[in-house]
């Protein structure tokens, strides 16, 4: 099956997108009222798109990664490796708790760096989805974008317990 359709695993449907998949029997599943299966959330799903530094090294390669290295915590930089999701290569956004694929070409010996790189220019352009959901549920004070941007924004000053509508404490 194509990467964005649907996968058979075991006569399992595993869904890839928003695509109904069908079963065997050529059903929707979607229409037998099953939750629709997830088996990796990646950046792509969460923000419905592709960034350029993900396509082309050359938006990355200028990247200073000691001067983008929050607090010059060099411990934090060490801990991002390049990994695969889905037999891509791959870098993990621990912010979004998603991968962010790789789909340049990476020489031998630069993986890492390249992998630091990519989501170093994801993290400070915002298009990481923790980044994004940071204005809305920040329940404290806090750059938006980070120590990764100096002078960004903050958010979180202003947090209020969401109030779901129609919804009245029990009465004890």
């Amino acid at each position: 099956m194509s990467e964005q359709g649907t996968e058979l695993d075991g006569g399992r449907i595993e869904v890839r997108d928003q695509v109904a998949a069908e079963d065997y029997a050529g059903r929707s599943a979607l229409a037998r009222d099953e939750p629709q299966k997830i088996t990796s959330i990646d950046s792509e799903y969460l923000s419905g798109k592709r960034y350029d530094y993900q396509e082309d090294r050359s938006l990355v390669e200028d990247v200073d990664l000691m001067a983008a290295t929050p607090g010059k915590d060099i411990n934090w930089l060490e801990d991002i490796t390049l990994l695969s999701e889905d037999g891509v290569p791959a870098v993990f956004d621990r912010y979004s708790n998603s991968f962010l694929k790789i789909y340049f070409d990476i020489p031998e010996g630069r993986e890492d760096e390249l992998a630091r790189k990519v989501l170093i220019c994801h993290l400070q352009s915002g298009n990481s989805y923790g980044i994004v959901l940071k204005e809305q549920h920040a329940k404290f004070p806090q750059p938006e974008l980070g120590s990764w941007v100096e002078g960004s924004r903050t958010v979180g000053d202003d947090w209020k317990a969401p109030v779901l509508e129609g919804w009245e404490p029990p009465l004890h």
